[in-house]
């Protein structure tokens, strides 16, 4: 069974950091291009950057630029979503998204809360 399984969310406080795990399950994560989104509460989901196959990383969101990155660890069939300096805008659900050509996958989505 083909899976994304993500990790990671949680409670901080504005400024404060969290990092997002997305570990494939019955598919290589290496051979995928790996996108962020996320959900605010009110919000249509938005599309935060990506990894692709061969670990060219782009940002989509211009409030992600210099906050956010996005890293792989092919070892362990996972890519990473490092959020920093988190203000309450951030909040959210936060999806991971592997995608080769026809086939797409989604994760079951983590919850990020910034608040004081």
């Amino acid at each position: 069974q083909v899976q994304l399984v993500q990790s990671g969310g949680g409670l901080v406080q504005p400024g404060g950091s969290l990092r997002l795990s997305c570990q494939g399950s019955g598919l290589t994560l290496s051979s995928y291009a790996i996108s962020w989104y996320r959900e605010r509460p009110g919000k249509m989901r938005e599309l935060i950057g990506h990894i692709t196959s061969i670990d060219v990383v782009n940002f989509y969101l211009e409030s992600a630029k210099g906050r956010f990155s996005i890293s792989r660890d092919n070892a362990e069939n996972m890519v990473y979503l490092q959020l920093d300096s988190l203000n309450v805008e951030d909040t959210g659900v936060y999806y991971c998204n592997a995608r080769r050509a026809t086939q797409g996958y989604w994760g079951q989505g983590t919850q990020v809360t910034v608040s004081s």
